[in-house]
């Protein structure tokens, strides 16, 4: 390939894959658009130097990912000039870029041929600032301490000490930590004083380990039980898989009556997805939905989405009267996930099961989720200019605090942590305080409309703390998201009746136990961890899974829909398991499985794999694969060896429908 045709793609991949998802620093940007990543690969790999991945190289290493290569540099916020430190040269090509923009890199590496060849290579391409040296990189390079930035290529069990140390004051330091070898959260340190450091973490990631005096030993100790492997074998386990199963010939044929069953009194039914675009999961979803409600009187259906979307939902299903939060639901991205054919199906029977019934006894529809943070302070403010137009004005001073991140709430939370915009956490947390207040007389005009205008109070103000924390650290946002979807849950229990029971809608990232996944060693937890804490085996989570076939999703945030094909499961995943159990379709009991040994046959950590609204096919591992324990994570497992993407509404579907139809135009 040629030098200008690289030079195209390296173009293509810093627009599309760097910039495109969000890193906005020039000298970064500039820097990756300099340096030819093709250079530090073996001959046979530099065909896919411009793909956004790792690719490996010499000793079991790996060249990082572009994407993270920039990301990292990123947030050590260079401005030109610095002493750089990176621990983990590898090939080279991360001191390349850190040499674009610091004044001087220095680099360890600690296995010797890798050092050798990545000077020799940095030396031939010119790159008269960078400078190498073979050595133990968790001891740092004192010599020429201290540094204004420090950057580390390797997952480490903490931020070793020698490092910390090296770090002039106001120094940054960027590095992946994690208890457990395979998975790390990326961190940054900055050092406020001599003896004082502030931690900031910054996105979950994957890095071979960081070996060494203050790091992993060689031989692995100190790793957690979630680094055992399966058996590479899986003829005896698929067979005991397929001997457990109870196989189905369809969704609408499928003989629930033992899951019932296996149900029982549970108040809580939570069921899955592993993914946010696949027919047979919505439909089976909504089959198991059907059955709870005709034959077990469940309450409600609570979905991951936004609160105002599916009040409009309700509000039809339930032939409500009063005016619903929003007129269109779902019509912003991912306007796919809950605006399908599958969907639309469930949401009509409800309607129907709901016409003959009492108002009070009318089974609901509602929303966990707290994206939708602006329709929120819409619907607040409608229904306060409407009871009490005072506390309306006072509402609307209080909101403004967020008005100029209308189009993008997410840079209100960027410009909160550096800021460039004052935090509106004590603005909204007062209007919820009011209406809490004002409870009383609000209830006794209109309890229905109170339970909408309240939650989405409490939305306005969880949403501006998880968009102001995402950008602290994924960990904190993931557990604001998911307890706010739990205390909506408990609310809308507390609401319907001390007799009430809830079937919750969500991907199994959410509804799956997180203690039985790579989750917790992140110190994430789930609603489906705290509905096990407060519901015991009064909550059933049942799962989903599939092996290959199509998907809808995006390739970025905000990105079109497309049909995208599913590659087959990976080995060491639960997925290839069942796969190999060669039954089509079935459902698996866990809590109580028919066949001997099964729980301790599954129970051996496997990959599980998870696709939510995007989906990387070229970096599924790194992208849609975790760790876990399936009958530890779910109650019930439904497989379907091949699938398909859900069916978007397409605009001439919903004309001529009358106009309390949900889903609008």
């Amino acid at each position: 390939m040629k030098n200008r045709d690289f030079a195209k793609r390296r173009e293509a991949m810093v627009e599309h894959k760097i910039a495109g998802r969000g890193v906005r620093s020039s000298p970064v940007l500039e820097a990756m658009r300099t340096v030819p990543r093709e250079a530090f690969l073996p001959e046979h790999l530099r065909e896919f130097a411009y793909e956004d991945s790792p690719l490996p190289i010499a000793e079991g290493q790996t060249i990082s990912q572009p994407y993270i290569v920039a990301l990292m540099t990123e947030a050590l916020e260079l401005k030109g000039g610095e002493e750089v430190l990176e621990i983990g040269t590898g090939s080279g090509y991360a001191a390349a870029v850190l040499s674009r923009i610091a004044g001087n890199v220095y680099t360890v590496e600690r296995i010797g041929q890798l050092a050798e060849k990545a000077a020799t290579a940095l030396s031939d391409l010119g790159y008269r600032n960078v400078h190498v040296l073979h050595a133990d990189g968790t001891r740092g390079w004192p010599d020429h301490a201290p540094y204004d930035a420090i950057i580390v290529a390797a997952g480490g069990p903490e931020v070793p000490e020698s490092l910390k140390r090296q770090l002039k004051i106001g120094g940054r330091l960027v590095i992946p930590v994690g208890a457990d070898r395979q998975i790390q959260e990326l961190v940054r340190v900055v050092r406020v004083a001599q003896h004082q450091y502030r931690t900031e973490d910054l996105a979950d990631v994957r890095f071979v380990p960081l070996v060494g005096a203050e790091g992993w030993a060689p031989d692995g100790r100190g790793a957690t039980v979630r680094e055992a492997r399966p058996a590479g074998n899986t003829e005896g386990p698929a067979r005991t898989v397929a001997a457990a199963s109870e196989s189905i010939d369809g969704v609408d044929s499928a003989a629930l009556e033992p899951l019932l069953r296996r149900i029982g009194d549970a108040r809580v039914v939570l069921i899955g997805e592993a993914t946010h675009g696949t027919s047979e999961f919505y439909r089976m979803r909504a089959r198991i939905s059907r059955e709870l409600i005709e034959r077990k009187g469940f309450s409600f259906v609570a979905i991951e989405g936004d609160w105002p979307d599916v009040a409009r939902i309700d509000h039809y299903v339930r032939h409500a009267d009063y005016q619903p939060s929003e007129w269109i639901a779902f019509a912003r991205f991912p306007a796919w996930m809950w605006r399908n054919r599958e969907v639309r199906e469930f949401v009509d029977w409800l309607r129907a099961h709901n016409a003959n019934a009492e108002p009070g006894t009318r089974v609901a529809f509602h929303g966990l989720d707290l994206y939708s943070l602006y329709n929120s302070i819409h619907s607040v403010l409608r229904y306060l200019d409407d009871i009490d137009p005072r506390t309306a004005q006072i509402a609307r001073v209080r909101y403004g605090c967020l008005t100029p991140w209308q189009a993008d709430p997410a840079s209100y939370g960027h410009a909160a942590m550096t800021g460039k915009h004052h935090s509106c956490e004590r603005e909204v947390v007062s209007m919820l305080t009011d209406l809490l207040h004002k409870h009383r007389s609000y209830a006794e005009h209109d309890g229905e409309r109170f339970l909408d205008a309240v939650q989405n109070a409490r939305l306005v103000a969880n949403a501006e703390h998880y968009y102001r924390i995402m950008y602290y650290g994924s960990r904190a946002s993931w557990n604001l998201r998911d307890s706010h979807m739990f205390e909506t849950l408990q609310t809308l229990l507390q609401f319907h009746g001390t007799g009430s029971k809830a079937i919750v809608w969500a991907h199994n990232s959410h509804v799956g136990d997180s203690t039985a996944t790579e989750m917790s060693a992140r110190g994430e937890y789930n609603i489906g961890h705290l509905c096990r804490k407060e519901f015991g085996n009064g909550v059933y989570a049942i799962g989903f899974g599939t092996n290959s076939g199509t998907v809808a999703a995006a390739t970025d945030w905000d990105g079109p829909m497309e049909i995208k094909a599913v590659r087959p499961a990976l080995p060491d995943s639960y997925e290839r398991l069942c796969h190999e159990a060669g039954v089509r379709q079935f459902l698996l009991p866990l809590r109580k499985p028919a066949a001997p040994g099964l729980r301790d046959l599954l129970s051996k950590p496997r990959l599980e794999r998870a696709i939510g609204v995007i989906y990387r096919p070229d970096t599924e591992l790194q992208s849609h694969y975790f760790r876990a324990v399936l009958p530890r994570q779910f109650d019930e497992y439904i497989w379907f060896d091949q699938t398909k993407a859900v069916t978007p509404l397409e605009t001439d579907e919903l004309r001529g429908l009358p106009d309390t139809y949900p889903f609008g135009l």
